[in-house]
């Protein structure tokens, strides 16, 4: 990990290439927003913690959910938050009103919840999945299988 020295914000790769922007007070995200808008986001990060511990970084424009990398971006709305996971592979799900390719394991779902109901099993698969992307899971390999040493060849002559 690390860690930039203008902004303090972590990051997986040295010297990644970002802008470095100062964190805001979490509240002004739900300033004038119906108070929905802030249960639905309690909702969300309740079910994320479940799945281990999570930085959030209020931006200015948007709230960040953050493991090893950014997994997920939260975007509060009058009356709905709008949202998006990073997956590492294409989903389905008539849920999603837009779906970003940036390469084939950066895939941004773009999807919107309107209550706190709406964060559902379907809606914590995919922030399971996501998660595990800001973990850089789906970036471990499998051990190679052990190889045999080669015979020794015989060289006549």
């Amino acid at each position: 990990m690390w860690t930039c020295p203008a902004c303090g914000r972590t990051f997986a790769n040295r010297n990644q290439s970002h802008a470095c922007v100062g964190l805001v007070p979490l509240e002004r995200h739900f300033e004038g927003r119906n108070p929905s808008v802030r249960e639905t986001f309690d909702r969300l990060l309740a079910a994320v913690r479940e799945f281990g511990p999570v930085t959030v970084l209020p931006e200015r424009t948007r709230i960040a959910l953050h493991v090893r990398m950014s997994f997920a971006a939260l975007f509060p709305r009058q009356r709905w938050l709008d949202a998006h996971v990073v997956l590492a592979r294409r989903l389905e799900s008539p849920r999603f009103r837009r779906v970003d390719i940036y390469s084939p394991r950066n895939v941004v779902h773009l999807f919107r919840l309107a209550s706190p109901a709406e964060v559902d099993d379907e809606v914590r698969r995919w922030l399971a999945e996501a998660y595990a992307v800001g973990e850089q899971r789906h970036l471990v390999r499998e051990e190679p299988a052990v190889r045999q040493p080669p015979k020794a060849s015989r060289r006549t002559g």
